[in-house]
């Protein structure tokens, strides 16, 4: 039986192309009867999308996102700003960051 997080409904809304995702939790690990500390393991690349910005300015015009809440995404490693809103840790990036949808 594993636990989940209850959606909440986060105060943050972010500016232009950028978006705030919630990161998978990765459970605790065991390789070869060893425990990784949460220091050591490897940061989450995907996510549920929580906010999303109303999209960039080009030449004067809003260019619309093409992601919207609830989307689950791939995004780069080393992506974003991790911040903590609520009492949830969230990644804010820029769209051009997000390198794929999933589902």
């Amino acid at each position: 039986m594993s636990a989940t997080k209850a959606k909440t409904k986060l105060s943050i809304q972010p500016l232009e192309d950028r978006v705030v995702i919630m990161p998978d939790d990765e459970g605790e690990t065991m390789r070869g009867g060893l425990y990784i500390p949460d220091t050591a393991k490897e940061k989450p690349t995907q996510g549920e999308i929580v906010a999303v910005g109303p999209g960039r300015f080009e030449k004067g015009e809003r260019i619309p996102m093409d992601l919207k809440v609830g989307d689950k995404v791939l995004y780069g490693k080393y992506s974003g700003t991790n911040i903590t809103v609520d009492g949830e840790e969230v990644v804010i990036v820029k769209a051009t960051d997000i390198l794929a949808k999933l589902g």
